[in-house]
């Protein structure tokens, strides 16, 4: 049975890719704070200020579950969206979480993928489409965050990263989720991207039903309720 490790699966986009996985009849190990009813196996990440620390918790809780086995995929679906520029009150608080939330997963997953994807596998982070073609002045905690996440693709895809496998990097703009959709009621939603959308495509790259260029940052753009992948 194909085995996928996903950091953050209990989230609007991270749980659908659960479900798609499961549905598919692959093993799920879900990474996250609080466990996933749809996924085989859950490791518990926990609420440390401490990057080094919060990823040993999470390697040790990896190994009992995998031992000398190997993963298909490891996808990282983790993140959140932050607000603010330098003038904002909570300015720093806004870096700190989206450092939090985007590159401090990226890094663990990295690390995961590191030990256990096979040679063939695919490693995927999520970064963002608005970070990709300029600064992002309303929002910059965010933006670097992204940035740098885009960057970790690109080296990881490299000769000499460590990490075997295949390494791609997805870029949606909105994702249609319950709370954007209550955070946000007047927008157009028909341009927003269902999490359905990257979570299929995220299974058809891991399932080698199509085929990815590593290294490359896919962007994930709708209009009209249609999607295309740039």
């Amino acid at each position: 049975m194909p085995v996928v490790i996903v950091y953050g699966g209990l989230g609007a986009l991270g749980s659908t890719v659960v479900k798609t996985f499961k549905k598919h009849s692959w093993r799920v190990v879900n990474v996250a704070f609080d466990a996933s009813n749809d996924a085989d196996a859950n490791i518990k990440v926990s609420r440390t200020d401490s990057l080094p620390d919060q990823g040993t918790q999470v390697l040790q809780q990896i190994e009992e579950i995998m031992s000398d086995s190997k993963a298909d995929a490891v996808l990282c679906v983790a993140g959140g969206w932050q607000g603010g520029n330098a003038a904002s009150r909570k300015f720093l608080d806004s870096v700190s979480a989206s450092v939090k939330q985007s590159i401090d997963s990226s890094a663990i997953s990295a690390k995961i993928a590191s030990r256990y994807l096979k040679p063939d596998g695919l490693l995927a982070l999520t970064g963002a489409e608005a970070v990709s073609h300029g600064g992002t002045p309303g929002m910059i905690g965010y933006g670097l965050a992204k940035a740098a996440v885009h960057q970790m693709v690109l080296s990881m895809a490299m000769p000499g990263s460590g990490v075997s496998g295949k390494v791609v990097g997805v870029l949606p703009t909105t994702i249609d989720t319950p709370n954007n959709r209550t955070a946000m009621p007047d927008a157009d939603f028909a341009s927003w991207t269902p999490a359905t959308e990257i979570a299929d495509q995220l299974f058809a790259w891991a399932a080698g039903q199509t085929s990815c260029e590593s290294g490359r940052l896919y962007k994930f753009i709708t209009n009209e309720g249609k999607t295309r992948i740039e």
